[in-house]
């Protein structure tokens, strides 16, 4: 009787197989891309890599001489501007010239806050305090009693700071903005109101003031009534451009009544 016949099968191992799987896989990929590299125009190809590469925008007859003879720059353009559209960064035209930026909705992507301490000058902090204390008070006013020149640039740093507001025009000749405090000046002193500010004697005390002082000399009493004074005229709307000034709400107006 005759033996039977042994089949030997041959079975590859489970990590030659994986490895055979990622190969092929790769291989298709590179295939793909270079399949998409071959349709995609030259010109296109050639104009991402000008724009990526330069620091500054570029001017579309600069790209123009980069480029093969024959090529329709402008055209190639818009095309590279439409396939770019929908993408994290657009093509756009900025002043004449072309470059690739962050897509606007995204730009919240590449915002950073931070916050910055600058110390104000001691010209600053003078004419902060004569405000504070002599508000409503002109440039004029201020110079006159800190005896030199102020600079504009230092009441536009006040202005910054939302400290310090235009309040009116004094009704004398040139009428001149008179100027006084905001709420933001009381909270960032930590004051409940104007009347809180150091007296005479606090600021003695503070050595912020001489102790030998002249006769009659005192500190005058700042009053938070945001109404006008008598010898002030309403602001203009053009006033509130001047200077940096932060623009005021308008006051809603109340409903006519109708006629009877």
């Amino acid at each position: 009787m005759a033996s039977p016949a042994r089949t030997t099968a041959h079975i590859a191992p489970v990590e030659d197989s994986e490895e055979s799987v990622v190969e092929t896989s790769v291989m298709e990929s590179a295939q793909e891309s270079s399949s998409e590299t071959a349709a995609r125009p030259e010109e296109l190809r050639l104009l991402e890599a000008l724009l990526f590469a330069s620091t500054e925008p570029l001017e579309e007859s600069a790209l123009a001489k980069r480029m093969p003879e024959g090529v329709d720059v402008k055209k190639a353009l818009a095309q590279l501007q439409a396939d770019y559209a929908m993408r994290g960064v657009n093509l756009v035209r900025v002043a004449s010239k072309w470059t690739f930026r962050t897509a606007g909705d995204l730009a919240w992507l590449m915002t950073r806050e931070s916050t910055e301490t600058r110390r104000l000058s001691r010209a600053a902090i003078e004419m902060l305090a004569i405000i504070a204390y002599h508000q409503p008070v002109t440039r004029a006013e201020i110079e006159e009693i800190r005896g030199v020149v102020t600079s504009k640039g230092t009441l536009d740093v006040l202005l910054e700071t939302g400290w310090i507001r235009p309040r009116g025009r004094r009704k004398t000749p040139g009428r001149p903005l008179t100027f006084g405090t905001t709420e933001a000046f009381l909270s960032q002193f930590s004051l409940e109101a104007l009347g809180d500010l150091p007296g005479l004697d606090e600021l003695k005390g503070a050595g912020l003031l001489d102790t030998r002082l002249p006769g009659g000399f005192a500190v005058p009493s700042p009053s938070d009534d945001p109404a006008l004074r008598e010898d002030e005229d309403p602001l203009e709307p053009g006033d509130l451009e001047l200077a940096l000034a932060p623009a005021v709400e308008p006051e809603n107006e109340p409903e006519k009544s109708g006629e009877s």
